[in-house]
């Protein structure tokens, strides 16, 4: 039952084939929604540039790029401050795992053979002396001893019984 579970060697090279085509094609997949999402965003950002041919047009332009520059860059630089807090902010906690690591160190426990009045009495300290002994805290009870189980402990030797029928067997004999 457990060999017909197993796959052969021939089919499972077959099987990763099969798995890094599709892994390669999803790969390629992906890498081409990202172009076509670039060149969307690129797109909507970016307008076509138009020179146009006068020399009062061409300064409004350099002034609307320069705006435009200038909100870029100041959108980069928010995002590259905020990058910068939340990477010291992880740095400071990498700090942080460390030291608590470093401080204590785990010892190795050794296997102690110990009685629980030991134990308690190391755990509460010299004062408490604690007993252990559970057999005496027990409730006496006493065992009712029925008529028949006498009757049998009676009966004693049972040679004597044998020799009392055989008595029995001589008068019926006789």
């Amino acid at each position: 039952m457990a060999d017909e579970k197993r796959l052969s060697a021939r089919r499972k090279h077959t099987l990763k084939g099969c798995m890094l085509l599709v892994a390669t094609n999803l790969l390629d997949a992906e890498s081409n929604v990202k172009v076509t999402e670039r060149e969307k965003f690129l797109e909507d950002k970016v307008p076509p540039l138009e020179l146009p041919y006068s020399k009062d047009e061409l300064l409004d332009l350099c002034q609307k790029l320069h705006e435009q520059i200038d909100i870029s860059e100041e959108e980069r630089y928010s995002i590259e401050f905020k990058l910068n807090m939340v990477l010291n902010e992880v740095r400071d906690l990498n700090i942080k795992i460390v030291d608590l690591r470093g401080k204590f160190k785990r010892p190795r426990l050794k296997k102690v053979r110990m009685s629980a009045d030991a134990m308690l009495k190391a755990l509460l300290g010299s004062k408490h002396t604690v007993n252990m002994d559970l057999r005496a805290n027990l409730k006496q009870v006493k065992k009712e001893v029925k008529e028949e189980d006498k009757q049998l402990r009676d009966v004693g030797d049972w040679r004597k019984n044998i020799e009392d029928k055989s008595d029995r067997k001589k008068m019926f004999d006789s």
